[in-house]
This record gives structure tokens, C-alpha cells and sequence, in this order.
């Protein structure tokens, strides 16, 4: 998978809100909210042009009855894909390019309350996300048809920034 991350677009909300709709009406009733998380939630930073959708629902073992209503829309249902209690869902484009992750947990997930406290940190911080902006651009250069080895080089500046995203958290 090529990396290539791109400047902040002022169309990600939107892309997000429409995408959210449409997952929300998927899940149905199960779904209690849609929230916007990852790199392109978090205004003026670089990112992969990925919209990544985090679904809190009422019951997780009922997402897999929504399986076909996600595949309608173009999602691949991957189960847990390696986080228990999860159910991840992924879109690419005609083209083959990922465009959206849709990460499904239940209601009081400790998952959802640390996707949710890195988004809001890196808000409040804009220096800190400048820093994360930053990584990603340098990491892509480094590793432009590598995507572990991205991913590796984000995960200790992840790792401290979500420790004091939950800290923060906690002090609000």
C-alpha cells in the first residue's frame, strides 16, 4: 500500500457527516452515535485521505446482522481484525484506494473513550498535533511503499500522546 498523506481538506468533515449517515442507517437501531476520529478529525494536520468513522452501539454481537447492509454501501465487513471487541468495517474506491474504516465498539468501551480522548488532546493542543502533522509527513517520505513501517514509526508518539490524552481526560 503506498503512503502518501496530504494537507489538511476542509471537506473532511462533510465527507465525514455524509459517510456517518449513511453507517448509522446501516446499523440501525443498534447504533447509538458516529464519531469522527482519526488523523483527518483533527483540523489543520496532514493526513491519509481516509475518513475513519468510530460507531458506539448498543450491542456488539449484533453488528454482524448489519453486515449486508455495510457491504451495500461498499464496506468489507474483517470482524474484530485483531482488536477483541471490535468489529471493523473497510471501504476502498473503484480505483482500490482506501477512503473509509469504520471501527465498531459497544457502548463503554475503554477503546472508544481513548480513540475518543486522542482526538479531542490533539484539538486542544494544536502544537502537539503540528508535531503529529509533522511525523506523518516525514514518516511517508521515509516510507512511501510501506505502510508497517508507517505505521511502526507513529506508534510510540501515538502511544505517549494517547497516555496524556487519557490523563487530560481524566483532569477535565
Amino acid at each position: 500500500m503506498r503512503v502518501q498523506v496530504h494537507p489538511p481538506n476542509p471537506q473532511w468533515p462533510q465527507a465525514f457527516a455524509a459517510e456517518a449517515a449513511q453507517v448509522a442507517q446501516a446499523l440501525g437501531n443498534n447504533v447509538v452515535q458516529v464519531h469522527h476520529i482519526g488523523s483527518t478529525a483533527i483540523p489543520g494536520i496532514y493526513a491519509k485521505p481516509v475518513i475513519d468513522l468510530l460507531a458506539e452501539v448498543h450491542q456488539i454481537d449484533r453488528v454482524e446482522a448489519a453486515n449486508d447492509a455495510m457491504a451495500a454501501l461498499g464496506y468489507t465487513a474483517l470482524g474484530e481484525y485483531g482488536l477483541p471487541g471490535r468489529r471493523y468495517f473497510r471501504k476502498d474506491d473503484r480505483q482500490g484506494d482506501r477512503t473509509h474504516h469504520v471501527h465498531t465498539f459497544q457502548v463503554g468501551s475503554s477503546e472508544v473513550a481513548r480513540h475518543l480522548a486522542f482526538r479531542d488532546f490533539m484539538v486542544a493542543y494544536p502544537d502537539y498535533a503540528q508535531q503529529y502533522s509533522d511525523l506523518k509527513r516525514d514518516l511517508a517520505a521515509q516510507y512511501p511503499n510501506d505502510i508497517e513501517g508507517y505505521m511502526d514509526g507513529k506508534d510510540e508518539f501515538v502511544k505517549a500522546m494517547e497516555q496524556r490524552a487519557m490523563q487530560w481526560r481524566r483532569l477535565a
